[in-house]
């Protein structure tokens, strides 16, 4: 499945305007996501990802695909439910991939119509809004409906990087 998703830093009257739009609140989320890196080749390298989320209600473990375009973070995505997340970070290291990084986070969610909107805070870098829509719709038209959808909210300067991204640039500064 191609996911379509745009980032921006959020604003002070971010959450105003999203409830504006007339987004349904749907919940709120703390993750801990476990980013691996491979010994074959370098992900940072070939922009993918290999995540092993966990949040109170269970665990995934998600691969993502190089970025499709040079506007959003759209990209291909698998993700599958794990039951036990230590064993399968044990099975990750026992294949040679390294635990490279973790990102904590807390999530509102809110949705509008096909979209997602999550508003994060992430330990170390501060809040941020992500625009997501997900399915198998022509995903062009979806990329277009959320970088439309972030302009209704007022930022219009998207960031491509992930927020594993972007605290391996703030420690390298």
């Amino acid at each position: 499945m191609i996911e379509v998703e745009v980032k921006a830093r959020a604003r002070a009257d971010t959450l105003e305007r999203i409830l504006a739009l007339g987004a349904i609140p749907m919940g709120e989320e703390n993750h801990r996501d476990l980013y691996f890196n491979s010994s074959q080749r370098d992900f940072r390298q070939s922009d993918e990802a290999l995540r092993i989320r966990i949040k109170e209600e269970g665990a995934r473990l998600t691969y993502k695909g190089p970025k499709l375009d040079s506007q959003t973070k759209s990209r291909l995505e698998r993700t599958v439910q794990i039951d036990d997340p230590l064993e399968m970070e044990q099975i990750l290291t026992a294949l040679g991939f390294v635990l490279s990084a973790q990102v904590r986070k807390h999530r509102i969610k809110y949705s509008w119509g096909s979209v997602t909107l999550a508003l994060d805070k992430v330990e170390g870098l501060g809040s941020f809004l992500e625009v997501e829509a997900r399915g198998e719709a022509d995903w062009e038209e979806q990329k277009e409906k959320v970088l439309s959808i972030l302009r209704d909210l007022g930022l219009e300067e998207s960031i491509r990087s992930s927020y594993l991204e972007l605290l391996e640039e703030k420690g390298r500064k």
